[in-house]
């Protein structure tokens, strides 16, 4: 008798969807089945508990008091300069940081205000700004008067941002005698898009080129290769190691990242930690990949996508050890709760390969490039491919009035400051914790093991249910769910029997029978909950199997 009420064929054609857009099908019917139709009697009301997406149930608080300080101290310099009923002036920088310090000696009360005027000495003590061009730069910023000058980012928000990244990217070892140089975007997601079109325009990828996904990985990779624009022909680096104990380590084999030597992949893309698995590269793989760009691929482009960076202790991004072949991508999203702020960077660093590339580029691709980028420089073949992105992250023709807005780009700097100083420390702690203790409690409640790995970031957690199957009951029960049920079919029993929805992992390119889990947007004792509904669903295919089998 089958368990969900849609047939095979409808789960397979469903199936074919993006997790994402498969989610909003589980919510539905998850909804439905909360309290059943209008005038049903015998249902019971129960809560729908979606871990379906990663958007976190937490917040920091303390950077948004002190930016919040910060903007009654900027409305006060604009009203200083021109009062008149809701009308005010453009803050002055003359004299800006002693007029912050006595707006903060007579505004004790304010929330915020103590954190405020500590990120600001921090801020000055360790990158030598000067009081009065840093303080003006924040209240300026924060009425948000100006276009963003200079485009690409502010000149102490940049400074500020690429000192938390050394922190907290390279592990406080940032590269020697390199200069990363940044570019504010709106999160991380148009950083990808900016990454990939700029490649694109400037010539440094053509359509059909060979790529490496490192995977599972997050499903916007996977899909945008695929789009008409771009039509990469992608290679996968497959994370398909085991334990000794047949529990899915979620790590590369040598053999799989030997992929990248071939000097036809031009580009690879990876999210570190990994999105879902949740694990950040290992050393071996980390200079497995130096070795290859050193001896055999030395123009890889590497994009990695560090936004769950600061959830592994000791965390250094592939930025940090190949800085001359990488973009970083990173968002403040995750680790502040702050999805919707927007607050993504693209780091490069000034010696890199992609401006190498360019110069050494034939002349009937420079003129090219020189009719586009001409409007802007009067030599056009010297800007940098960072700066390129900026420009045609606005058609070029708009540059003058690209960059991320500037209001943002202070709680960029605020949330940097704050990561930078204890209460910043006890907080990542803090959170961390969180994330593992959720990770527990599914555990607990699925019955399940995952590898002891240091490098987990918990942030999401990916279960293979076939390498369960086979590891609790052996293979014929694992060949079993592959001939009888469709891979996405337990993720529609969860949802119509106990209102739980998780995504499949098959969409990011897992294991199909694998099922991603979001550790970050429930009550921890949902997680406990979660777990025993998946086991339970897990038994009801074992019981199914052993009556078939007798």
């Amino acid at each position: 008798m089958p368990k969900t009420k849609l047939s095979r064929e409808e789960i397979r054609s469903y199936a074919q969807l993006s997790p994402f857009e498969l989610k909003d099908k589980f919510i539905q019917i998850a909804t439905e089945a909360q309290s059943g139709k209008p005038g049903q009697k015998g249902k019971t009301t129960r809560a729908m508990l979606n871990a379906g997406r990663g958007n976190p149930n937490w917040t920091a608080t303390g950077p948004r008091e002190a930016y919040h300080a910060l903007g009654y101290f900027a409305i006060g310099e604009s009203r200083r300069v021109w009062t008149a009923d809701n009308l005010g002036g453009m803050p002055e920088e003359a004299g800006c940081a002693e007029r912050f310090e006595h707006f903060v000696r007579t505004h004790p009360e304010l929330p915020g205000i103590e954190l405020l005027k500590a990120s600001v000495d921090l801020a000055v003590k360790r990158f030598g700004f000067g009081r009065d061009a840093f303080v003006h730069e924040l209240a300026d910023a924060s009425i948000g008067d100006n276009y963003p000058v200079p485009d690409r980012m502010l000149r102490h928000t940049e400074e500020i941002v690429r000192g938390y990244l050394a922190d907290e990217m390279f592990d406080h070892r940032p590269p020697e005698g390199q200069t990363l140089s940044l570019f504010a975007t709106e999160g991380g997601t148009a950083a990808m898009c900016y990454i990939f079109d700029s490649l694109m325009k400037n010539g440094i990828l053509e359509k059909g080129d060979r790529i490496a996904l490192m995977v599972p990985v997050f499903t916007p990779y996977l899909e945008i290769p695929e789009l008409d624009t771009y039509g990469f022909d992608v290679v996968h680096v497959e994370a398909n190691l085991f334990t000794e104990t047949g529990v899915r380590q979620w790590r590369y084999p040598p053999e799989e990242i030997a992929k990248l030597a071939d000097p036809s992949v031009k580009m690879v893309c990876c999210v570190n930690p990994s999105n879902p698995p949740s694990l950040a590269l290992s050393s071996r793989v980390s200079e497995q990949i130096a070795a290859i760009v050193a001896e055999q691929n030395p123009n890889l482009i590497v994009v990695t996508d560090d936004v769950y960076g600061t959830f592994v202790e000791g965390f250094r991004s592939l930025a940090a050890d190949l800085p001359r072949n990488t973009l970083l991508v990173y968002s403040y999203s995750k680790h502040y709760g702050a999805t919707g702020w927007r607050l993504g960077v693209i780091g490069l660093h000034d010696d890199n390969v992609i401006d190498a590339m360019l110069r050494e580029q034939g002349q009937e691709q420079k003129d090219r490039l020189n009719r586009r980028y001409g409007s802007l420089s009067l030599e056009p073949e010297k800007m940098r491919f960072i700066d390129r992105m900026v420009a045609d992250s606005r058609q070029v023709a708009l540059n003058h009035t690209a960059g991320l807005s500037l209001p943002q780009q202070v709680m960029m700097a605020l949330f940097s400051l704050f990561d930078m100083l204890d209460e910043g420390q006890a907080y990542k702690h803090r959170i961390r914790a969180i994330v593992r203790q959720r990770l527990e409690l599914l555990l607990e409640g699925v019955h399940m093991k995952v590898s002891d790995d240091p490098k987990r970031a918990a942030y999401y957690i990916e279960l293979d249910l076939l390498a369960e199957a086979e590891r609790v009951h052996g293979k014929p029960f694992a060949d079993f769910l592959e001939a009888n049920y469709e891979p996405v079919d337990p993720l529609f029993r969860l949802a119509e029997q106990t209102s739980v929805v998780l995504l499949n992992g098959g969409g990011f390119d897992g294991p199909e029978w694998s099922v991603r889990v979001s550790l970050a947007n429930l009550d921890d004792l949902d997680y406990l909950k979660i777990g025993h509904h998946l086991r339970a669903i897990f038994d009801e295919y074992a019981e199914e199997w052993k009556g078939r089998s007798e």
